[in-house]
């Protein structure tokens, strides 16, 4: 394994244009940098190319009211040998411009777009123009994450958005959306097929931006952990987490171990019920309803040992800064019978029981809907992503393990206990639905072994530690692997020590590009099938 050191020196070589300056080290294995815009394509090109890091982050910032300057800042990690470069470039007020890197890197194209969007810096010679998160009644001059943006009013002109138009002889067009049946949040999908087979699929999503990100800013970190619950509501835990963390890390504070370890139980009973659910909506697109009940009865037992567990069925309120808001697993003496009017908390054992006869119940059904011919024909070579493109386009979580990437946070980025885990990572290789199920049930196994050995290790002591103060302008951030895959949270405080900027990335937002190549070649009535297969969050995505 390469020093950080190493790093740093390979990237001060004529190859880098002795690209950083400011050098320091955050902590052992997180080096904090700045450099000029200018270098920045090339520095992000060596870090891929060279270094194998991968870009996890791009956040803008506005600070004009402070030096007159916006700042755009670059994180990248690399997962083997678990190091960060994180590197800031100051952006002129009056002209704010930055070279595009989206031509070596994909995930920069993402990102550089959005903060065109957001914030207005312009990304030079990006070749993809086009709006991201911007839709067609927001005024030219509305960039809604700088400091002095104040809302218009809106009014929709009825232009419509610029969508790639393909052509060719019997090509035709299918629109889906934004308004779906049923309760999931809009977007739009527009499919370009040949009689039945898709050759293209674009999307349009961001019709509920939130404003999310601007909602932090102003608030006491403790205050907003609340806030960052809700970023993705089946995503409790791992936003909640993630925030904490970075806020912990500004604050140079380490949680008690006990608190380390209930906040993983958590983590991975958030990954449970999850993918639970998933697998049986997956299969119920088959056309085997019977499974998606069966799968839904398994989770809303799973909900129910949350609802025990914390006081709260989706794990509210569980995180919070500096540790816990509860110790979940209570004295045996105090919690000696299973029942609905007992008080919080289940004994280890309890616990353990539950979660056997849960997922012991799940497995059985896994394996009666895989002996059915009919659904096992569905699955296989449905929406493959091979492996090139997966890695091509940054994508995460179970997406990516389904595609042979071997990238998991909590083995390769380890906070305690996970570092001492030695996590299983399942991985699967046909990049198909078939892969991407089979990547939820081994993710299902691994977490039981998981909860228990947590329990089993589980420290006394404290469930939270005060937090000092951040320092101001001290950017932090902090990578956990949610049930979806790595969700990163960047922020930074003001003079004040509220919250100056928040970056938020789930991984539906690097994931949703995957979906339409994914498609590519298969026919039109298995897209709810692939969708179901990636099930991303609008939320997460919509900021």
């Amino acid at each position: 394994m390469r020093d950080l050191s190493q790093v740093h020196d390979g990237l001060r070589s004529p190859a880098s244009l002795d690209a950083l300056r400011e050098v320091r080290m955050v902590h052992p294995r997180d080096l904090h940098a700045m450099a000029e815009p200018s270098s920045m394509p090339g520095l992000t090109a060596a870090l891929r190319t060279t270094w194998g890091a991968e870009l996890m982050l791009m956040a803008a910032e506005d600070r004009r009211g402070v030096d007159g300057a916006f700042r755009v800042h670059y994180v990248f990690a690399h997962h083997r040998e678990n190091w960060f470069v994180h590197v800031s470039a100051l952006v002129d007020g009056e002209r704010p411009e930055i070279p595009s890197s989206a031509m070596s890197c994909y995930p920069a194209s993402r990102f550089e777009r959005e903060i065109r969007d957001l914030f207005g810096i312009v990304p030079l010679n990006h070749p993809d123009p086009r709006p991201l998160t911007r839709h067609g009644f927001w005024p030219e001059s509305y960039y809604p994450l700088r400091k002095d943006a104040t809302p218009p009013d809106f009014a929709d002109e009825g232009r419509p958005f610029p969508f790639g138009e393909v052509q060719g002889p019997g090509v035709y067009e299918i629109p889906v959306g934004p308004v779906h049946a049923g309760v999931i949040e809009p977007g739009h999908f527009r499919f370009s097929a040949v009689g039945e087979t898709i050759i293209d699929l674009k999307q349009r999503l961001c019709f509920t931006h939130k404003g999310t990100e601007k909602l932090f800013e102003g608030r006491l970190p403790a205050e907003a952990v609340a806030l960052a619950e809700r970023i993705s509501g089946d995503t409790t835990v791992g936003h909640a987490l993630a925030f904490c963390q970075a806020a912990e890390s500004a604050a140079g504070v380490t949680i008690p171990p006990r608190a380390a370890h209930l906040r993983a139980v958590l983590l991975e009973m958030e990954r449970l019920y999850n993918h639970v659910a998933d697998f049986g909506m997956i299969i119920s697109d088959t056309g085997y309803a019977v499974a998606q009940s069966q799968c839904y009865r398994i989770r809303e037992r799973l909900l129910r040992l949350n609802q025990r567990l914390t006081g709260s069925r989706l794990l509210r309120g569980a995180v919070v800064m500096g540790g816990v808001g509860c110790d979940v697993l209570a004295a045996a003496e105090v919690q000696t019978q299973w029942s609905a009017s007992a008080v919080r908390g289940v004994t280890a054992a309890q616990l353990q029981t539950e979660i056997d006869a849960s997922v012991g119940d799940f497995l059985e059904i896994v394996d009666i809907c895989l002996s059915n011919s009919l659904v096992a024909d569905r699955l296989d070579r449905a929406g493959v992503l091979d492996t090139a493109v997966a890695r091509d386009l940054g994508v995460r979580g179970y997406v990516a393990r389904a595609s042979g990437l071997d990238v998991d946070a909590r083995r390769d980025h380890g906070r305690p206990p996970y570092d001492a885990l030695a996590l299983r990572v399942p991985l699967e290789t046909g990049g198909d639905v078939r892969a991407r199920a089979m990547i939820r049930v081994a993710e299902v196994r691994e977490s039981v072994r998981v909860i228990g050995l947590l329990v089993e290790s589980l420290p006394p002591g404290p469930l939270t530690v005060a937090l000092a103060p951040m320092p101001p302008y001290e950017p932090a951030f902090a990578l956990v692997e949610g049930w979806r895959g790595c969700i990163v949270h960047w922020l930074m405080a003001d003079e004040g020590g509220r919250l100056h900027r928040v970056k938020i990335v789930d991984p539906s937002f690097l994931n949703w590009p995957a979906l339409s190549r994914a498609l590519v070649d298969n026919i039109v009535p298995d897209f709810p099938l692939c969708n179901k297969s990636f099930n991303l969050s609008y939320s997460g995505n919509d900021l």
